[in-house]
């Protein structure tokens, strides 16, 4: 079974590349650690007497408190969380105000480097606040040691500049790791009314199609009611159309060992001038800037899109698992159909998790984390305990195999399972590999159709053409204070100015004045301190 992994708005790969945020405040504080807990080294529980710690995360609307995944991992361990689970939307000021009053949880889980950045890392790590893991790590967690001694790669993502680590990572290896968002999905049962059996491949047969999608009543309701493509704002379109244009990051990129800022590129004023076309023929949604997702989703309920993006499309059209095969994952565009690319996840978030300078037993939190990096672990952490979600059956073969509850029944596996794990939709710290589905039925395939067809799309559509558009790199305090001004300005410029070109808003004859300003905000010291900081990783 698959988990709803990736996050929309600002928790991309796109947006994690595009500009680093200003580090927090806080000052600096000596170690709340009680060196008189003990902790064990290997198996549960991880302390004799009962343990309690703080843990804030980004919420998805459940109690943390009664997911049975949590319960029983407390009485597995002995360590007892309170839980503070602001809505995704607010984690990262819930966040910054924690840090700057001085008042942060003992842990920081599942925050990700869209929302601990690892400029924060750096500055909070600095003044003591956030501390270093790396020699503990060998001793109380040994699974991820395991990994990381296995893959050097791991390691030099996770560690800053300063020699230390100051947040673990969720690794993926997963048949859908290679995701850097959510995929865009045409609507199946309009490409069939309108005999298309060929997605598109270059820019113009693409608009062609949105056209078709248009103007040919292709849900067959007879009403003109068709929004040939749609997105709550822009960041998964983006991801996806601007490769078309020979951008593969909205933001820092390196081609050939040469950073560049993509943003006043004229690769990036193409798009801009092909948005701007969708947008004023209605093409592209005219409430694209203005709806939440959940507008998005009741369109796609209705019958009303034909492009869309989501983690699984089913989740947009409101379908079920198995009718989402017949809505194909979107083919990457070029000009010629030829030479295209796509970007990729580097398959390594830093932010998972963090344990700050409140924690009284730093071992025993790291302890508690490390089993998430064991397949046993992670499948305890993403499906959750036996009775919850799934129960053991036999099936003919006499193997024993993982089928739905009964709770499953009237609801989405998916549903369900985000009020039984707080793995979902979240950066959670551990390994992310593909599990064993949990089956309906004992005899089942082990992997569902819809599972093969995401596999087989992803394998088709993505990785052939993927490239990583940055690596992940730690800059150093100093380089952080050189380009966090230049940072936060020019991001918040570009967001309000590409709105107004791809609206009409600002026309694109005004964008020699774009690329004045953004000089202005020193974009082009940003880009070199990001061509030292790429030179310094390439040479590690």
């Amino acid at each position: 079974m698959k988990k709803h992994k990736i996050i929309y708005g600002c928790a991309t790969l796109l947006a994690c590349l595009t500009l680093a945020a200003c580090g927090g405040g806080g000052s600096k504080n000596s170690s709340g650690e009680d060196k008189s807990i003990e902790v064990t080294k290997k198996g549960f529980p991880i302390v004799d007497k009962k343990l309690k710690m703080s843990l804030m995360a980004p919420g998805s609307g459940k109690n943390w408190s009664k997911m049975e995944t949590l319960i029983d991992y407390a009485k597995k361990t002995n360590i007892d969380f309170s839980y503070t689970t602001p809505p995704l939307t607010d984690f990262p000021t819930k966040l910054n105000l924690a840090f700057a009053s001085g008042d942060i949880s003992d842990v920081i889980f599942g925050a990700g480097s869209q929302n601990l950045t690892r400029a924060q890392e750096v500055d909070y790590g600095s003044q003591g606040i956030i501390i270093p893991l790396e020699d503990l790590i060998p001793e109380y967690a040994p699974n991820l040691n395991k990994l990381l001694e296995e893959r050097p790669d791991i390691r030099k993502s996770i560690t800053a500049p300063d020699g230390h680590i100051y947040s673990l990572p969720m690794i993926s290896d997963g048949d859908i790791a290679s995701w850097p968002i959510g995929p865009l999905w045409y609507k199946g049962e309009w490409l069939k009314n309108l005999g298309v059996t060929e997605l598109p491949k270059t820019i113009d047969d693409f608009y062609k199609l949105l056209v078709r999608f248009r103007d040919e009543d292709p849900n067959r309701n007879g009403k003109k009611d068709e929004i040939p493509l749609t997105e709550a704002k822009l960041e998964v379109i983006k991801t996806w159309l601007m490769p078309a244009f020979g951008i593969f990051n909205g933001g820092i990129q390196v081609k050939d060992g040469k950073v560049s800022y993509s943003l006043t590129s004229p690769e990036y004023k193409e798009f801009l001038t092909f948005m701007h076309k969708l947008y004023a023929e209605k093409l592209l949604d005219p409430e694209v800037y203005s709806q939440a997702d959940e507008q998005k989703k009741a369109k796609g309920q209705s019958d009303r899109i034909g492009l869309f993006p989501d983690y699984y499309s089913f989740f947009t059209t409101g379908e079920v698992a198995k009718e989402a095969v017949k809505d194909p994952m979107f083919q990457p565009l070029s000009k010629t159909g030829e030479d295209i690319i796509t970007p990729i996840s580097p398959q390594i978030q830093t932010g998972a998790f963090a344990i700050t300078k409140n924690n009284k037993s730093p071992k025993a939190a790291l302890r508690w984390v490390d089993y998430f990096y064991t397949k046993e672990g992670f499948e305890f952490l993403n499906q959750g305990p036996a009775g919850a979600l799934w129960e053991w059956q036999t099936n003919d073969k006499g193997e024993k195999v993982r089928v739905f509850t009964d709770r499953v029944k009237d609801q989405e596996p998916e549903e369900a399972r985000s009020a039984i794990s707080p793995d979902y939709g979240i950066t959670t710290p551990g390994r992310n590999i593909t599990l064993p589905s949990i089956k309906e039925k004992p005899n089942d395939p082990e992997k569902t159709p819809f599972e093969r067809f995401v596999k087989s799309e992803t394998d088709k559509k993505i990785k052939p053409y993927g490239k990583v558009p940055f690596p992940i790199a730690y800059l150093t305090k100093a380089e952080q204070d050189r380009v966090n001004e230049s940072a936060a300005e020019a991001k918040l410029y570009n967001e309000e100015m590409e709105a107004k070109f791809i609206t009409g808003v600002e026309p694109l004859s005004n964008w020699d004045k774009y690329i004045e300003t953004l000089n202005k905000m020193n974009i082009k010291e940003y880009t070199k301190v990001y061509q030292e900081v790429y030179d310094r990783w390439a040479k590690e």
